[in-house]
C-alpha cells in the first residue's frame, strides 16, 4: 500500500437508495465505484482508513425508515454501521499510522473520518480482528452488559435466550453456562439448534419454527418457570414468555426483531404478568455502556483467551456482498455472527 500512498484508488462503496418499507430487498442499495485519493484533505484533523470487516447489524434496519428525530440513512448517501479499519494516515494526535480502530465506518473500502474520537483503537491483536465487530465489539458488549447489569444473575436461575445463535444470543447463553444457570434457547433451523447444543452448551434449546404452541414449548423447558428472559424477537414469544415467568424476574428488552419489517406491529397481550409477578422488563442500548470497555475486555478476553467462550461467524466476502448479507439476518439466513470482510489481514 505505501506505494499506492498519495495516488488514486479505486473505492468501492455500499449507497442507500431510498427509504423502506416491510422487508429490505437487494435492490434498496446500490455497489458502485468510485476514486480516492489515499491522502488526507489539506487542514484536515481526520484520519484516512482502510477498512478491513464490516459488521451486519439489526438495528441497521431501524435507520432504513425516516425516523424524525431519530438517526437514520439519507437516501443517496453511504450506508454505515460498525466496522475495523487500519488508520494509513492520521492528521489526528490519537492515532497514527497504522493502528487498528473499530467504530461506526461507512460502508466503502477508503474513507476519510474527520472526527475519530468516538473510535475504539484495538490493543490487543492476538485474537482475530473480525472479533471486534462481534464479541470485542458492539454485540459482546450488549450481552454482557446486558446480562450482567439488567439481569442481575444469580447463579442455579432459569435462563431463557431468543434468537439465542445470533451474534448477542451465542454470547448470554455461554456467559449464563458460567454464571452455573440453567439455559434454554430458540432458534429458527435444525444446524442452529444443533449449534446451541454443542458447540455452545445450553441445557436445552427447541426450534419456533416447529413448534405450534410456544407457551407449551416453553413450560416443556421451564417445568418450574423462567427467571430471566433475554429479549431480542418480541411479538408471540415475549407474549408466551410473560406466561411463564417467575416472581421477581427480569426481562432485558436488547431487540425484536420479528416485528421490524411489520407494517403494523403485533401487539402483546400478557403484560398484566409483569404486574402480578413482579417481573421488571428494561431496554437498553450497547452505547450505554461503551464507557465500561476497558471493564469489559478485562471479562472477556481471558474468556476468549481460556477456552471458555467460543464465537461462530457468518463471514461473506467483498463489499458486494454487503447488502444480501445484510438484509438476510430478517430471514435467519446467518448462522452465528455476520461479517462483511473487505480487506482481511
Amino acid at each position: 500500500m505505501a506505494n499506492l500512498r498519495g495516488g488514486e484508488v479505486k473505492n468501492t462503496q455500499v449507497i442507500f437508495r431510498d427509504f423502506v418499507s416491510g422487508l429490505p430487498q437487494e435492490s434498496d442499495f446500490i455497489v458502485s465505484s468510485s476514486s480516492i485519493r489515499l491522502k488526507l484533505p489539506e487542514a484536515s484533523n481526520g484520519v484516512l482508513l482502510k477498512t478491513l470487516y464490516l459488521s451486519c447489524d439489526p438495528f441497521m434496519r431501524f435507520l432504513m425508515e425516516s425516523r424524525p428525530p431519530s438517526t437514520s440513512y439519507s437516501p443517496g448517501s453511504l450506508l454505515f454501521g460498525f466496522g475495523v479499519a487500519r488508520v494509513l494516515e492520521s492528521a489526528h494526535s490519537n492515532f497514527k499510522e497504522g493502528d487498528l480502530l473499530w467504530g461506526m465506518l461507512k460502508w466503502e473500502e477508503y474513507s476519510v473520518v474527520e472526527e475519530p474520537e468516538k473510535l475504539f483503537k484495538i490493543q490487543h491483536t492476538d485474537v482475530p480482528l473480525s472479533y471486534y465487530t462481534g464479541i470485542l465489539g458492539m454485540p459482546g458488549i450488549t450481552a454482557y452488559f446486558g446480562f450482567h447489569e439488567i439481569c442481575s444473575p444469580k447463579k442455579g436461575e432459569y435462563v431463557f435466550v431468543s434468537a439465542a445463535s445470533g451474534a448477542v444470543g451465542q454470547l448470554v447463553g455461554q456467559l449464563a453456562k458460567l454464571m452455573g444457570c440453567y439455559v434454554v434457547g430458540s432458534a429458527g433451523s435444525r444446524e442452529k439448534i444443533e449449534l446451541l447444543k454443542n458447540k455452545f452448551g445450553f441445557d436445552e434449546v427447541f426450534n419456533y419454527k416447529e413448534e405450534h404452541d410456544l407457551n407449551a414449548a416453553l413450560k416443556r423447558c421451564f417445568s418450574e418457570g423462567i427467571d430471566i428472559y433475554f429479549e431480542n424477537v418480541g411479538g408471540k414469544t415475549l407474549d408466551a414468555v410473560l406466561l411463564n415467568m417467575r416472581p421477581h424476574g427480569r426481562i432485558a428488552v436488547c431487540g425484536m426483531i420479528s416485528q421490524y419489517n411489520l407494517g403494523q406491529s403485533e401487539g402483546v397481550h400478557n403484560l398484566l404478568r409483569l404486574m402480578t409477578q413482579r417481573v421488571r422488563m428494561e431496554g437498553f442500548r450497547a452505547p450505554d455502556y461503551f464507557h465500561r470497555y476497558a471493564e469489559f475486555l478485562a471479562a472477556m478476553l481471558p474468556y476468549i483467551r481460556e477456552g471458555k467462550i467460543t464465537y461462530v461467524e457468518d463471514t461473506v466476502h467483498g463489499l458486494e456482498s454487503g447488502p444480501a448479507a445484510l438484509i438476510g439476518l430478517f430471514s435467519g439466513r446467518n448462522v452465528g455472527k455476520q461479517v462483511v470482510a473487505i480487506n482481511t489481514e
